[in-house]
């Protein structure tokens, strides 16, 4: 299990537009690298982002080797009803590493 931080409001007015800030330890090895005996490093990425916001996609990215170790994502949602949002990392291997949040919308 990876460690996952997440920066998101715990409430929020209705429609309003919040700001979610993810970061995740992860390698993120190419598999171009070496060792320092020079054999070479097994390739280990993460492949997607989801959020889910209620079940329904609410952003999606999919990542690639040159993505940075420990990747930091950052975007913008609509609050429109409370609920849960729903975080999932996924590797190239279909290992998937989720968190959630909850949100209260109100006036």
């Amino acid at each position: 299990m990876l460690k996952a931080r997440i920066s998101a409001p715990p409430t929020a007015r209705p429609g309003e537009v919040i700001s979610i800030k993810t970061l995740i330890s992860h390698p993120m090895e190419t598999g171009f690298r070496r060792d320092a005996s020079g054999k070479q490093i097994p390739r280990n990425i993460l492949t997607e982002f989801v959020c889910r916001y209620n079940g329904r996609q609410a952003f999606r990215a999919q990542l690639h080797p040159a993505i940075a170790a420990n990747p930091f994502l950052s975007f913008h949602l609509r609050a429109d009803v409370s609920g849960t949002l729903e975080f999932r990392w996924t590797d190239q291997h279909g290992e998937v590493t989720s968190e959630t949040r909850e949100i209260v919308v109100e006036p």
